[in-house]
Parts: structure tokens; sequence; C-alpha cells
């Protein structure tokens, strides 16, 4: 890179320009006068040219002082602007998490956080991110699932909560639908969060109940709409035993078969990060507040 000239004295020019004379750059700049004045001499020396004509009256710009000023003026502008968007950047907590986590408990208790820590800004974007790997330029953490086979070796993991999984319906729909045995699963309506059908085969394979056909049934974008489904009757859906909880713990979804909760082979629901960003203050806090509320 081409040598710059120093940085005061550059600073000093343009304050120098802009207030017309030294004595305003001066107060501007929390310095004498003079030691403006030998800022300025030494910038005119490092260029080879005059920058100002000094005159009983003052001091007035030189042709290559007008060249000079708007590009100092411009360019101190930027570097100030940018310098506060950094800052202020600084202090958001830029967070990914899927639709269901983020509707059923993350958002419900995200203002416990802000009480809390008001200084931070979170920034939540609610979308997926497993498929396309977790973007550790964009966010700061994300919320996964633990077992992801193709996540990168500097990739933090913190684990909040298991998957626990159980068939639930609204009472009506059990009343006109009698599921007195798992096999009557089989005539049921299911519910699945995403229409790769994973929810109900995962529970098959702990559960091989006779006659179930984990494909069969409707599609739905998340657990979230599955589950609002359910509550409204349209059949039986794979209900998360955390996410579920207050259609569970309020009676507008039963368990037919409580005994039958299985796992997940994906492991449990986990925050996630880059290594290198993993002990900021700002991730810090954030990472021991949601694992007190995942505790629980």
């Amino acid at each position: 890179m081409p040598k710059l000239p120093p940085l005061n004295a550059l600073r000093a020019f343009e304050a120098a320009a802009r207030h017309e004379g030294f004595i305003g750059a001066a107060e501007e700049l929390h310095v004498t006068r003079g030691a403006v004045s030998r800022h300025v001499k030494l910038l005119e020396e490092h260029l080879g040219v005059p920058l100002f004509r000094r005159h009983a009256q003052g001091v007035s710009l030189t042709e290559a002082g007008r060249r000079l000023m708007p590009v100092l003026t411009e360019s101190f502008a930027r570097i100030a602007r940018e310098a506060d968007r950094i800052a202020s950047d600084a202090l958001d907590l830029h967070i990914i998490c899927p639709p269901a986590t983020s509707i059923r408990w993350l958002l419900p208790r995200l203002d416990g956080f802000r009480d809390r820590h008001p200084e931070i800004r979170v920034r939540l974007t609610t979308d997926f991110h497993c498929d396309t790997k977790f973007d550790g330029l964009e966010y700061d953490l994300g919320f996964s699932i633990e077992n992801q086979p193709t996540r990168a070796p500097n990739i933090a993991v913190q684990g909040l909560f298991d998957v626990r999984m159980s068939p639930a319906c609204s009472p009506a729909y059990l009343a006109s639908h009698p599921l007195a045995r798992p096999e009557d699963l089989a005539q049921a309506d299911l519910l699945h969060e995403t229409p790769r059908h994973g929810d109900w085969t995962d529970w098959l394979a702990t559960f091989p109940v006779a006659g179930v056909d984990p494909a069969q049934g409707h599609d739905f974008a998340n657990l979230d709409l599955a589950t609002r489904a359910a509550v409204m009757g349209a059949g039986v859906v794979m209900a998360d035993m955390v996410l579920c909880r207050d259609e569970l713990e309020a009676g507008t979804l039963v368990l037919p078969f409580p005994e039958m909760v299985s796992g997940s082979p994906l492991g449990g629901i986990c925050l996630l990060g880059m290594a290198d960003k993993w002990e900021l203050p700002k991730v810090r806090v954030f990472r021991d507040w949601v694992a007190e509320q995942a505790a629980g």
C-alpha cells in the first residue's frame, strides 16, 4: 500500500479547512492553535506543496488544499459512520431457530432475557438451517438437533433438552376415533411435522406397531402447524413432550398411549455457534440464560 501522510496531520488540516482557520480546529480537536499549525506544516512538508495561504486576515486554501479537503471530509465521515455501525452491531445477537422451537419454546421466554440484558439486542430469524449448515458469519448462535454428522469441526455445541415423542390428539378426536390399542393408529389420520414423515418413522422404529403406515396422513411445514391441526381435531400428531407441553397441560391434547414415549435418533435440541465466538460476552450470557431456561 502507498504510504499515507500522518493521520493527526490529516485530521488537523481537515478541521482547519472546514473551520477556515486554526482557532476553530483547535477548539474542535481540543489542542492548541500552535499544535494545529504544526500538524498542517508537517502535512505540507510531506506533500511538498502549501495547503493554506497565510495572510494578515488568517488563512485560505490553496488549489491543493481545495482538492484534498473534500476527500478527507468524506473519508473521516465514512470512518465515523462505519465505526458507529460496528459498535452498534457488537451489541446485536443474531440467532437462527427452527419455527416450532422459536414459536413454542424460545419466543415465550425471550422477554425474560431482554429484561435481564437490555443492552443486548436479539435479532431472531425463524428458519431451518440444518440442511444448508450453520452460517457462522451471519448468525452468532443457532438452535439445532444434536446429531448432525456433517457439522463442521469448528462448531461448538451446547445441549439443551431431550426430544421425547408420543402420539397425541384432541379429546374430541379420541372420542370419535377410539384408540384403545396402538394398532388402532392404523385407522387414524396421522399428522406429520414435515413431508419427510421422520417423526412417525422414528417412533415406529422404537415401537413397531403392526399395520401403521408412517407415510399416510397429512403433511405440514413444521410441528407447530401440525400440533394446531391436532388441537382442531384433524388427527394424531407425534407430539414433542417439551414443545407441546402447553397443550398437554391444558388438556387440549391427550396421549392415548402415555407409556409409549420414544427419543429421537437425531438427539436432543442444542445451541450451537462458531468456536471462536463461543466466549464472546453477548454469546456467553445468552448461553447461560438459555441453559437456565432449559433446566427449568
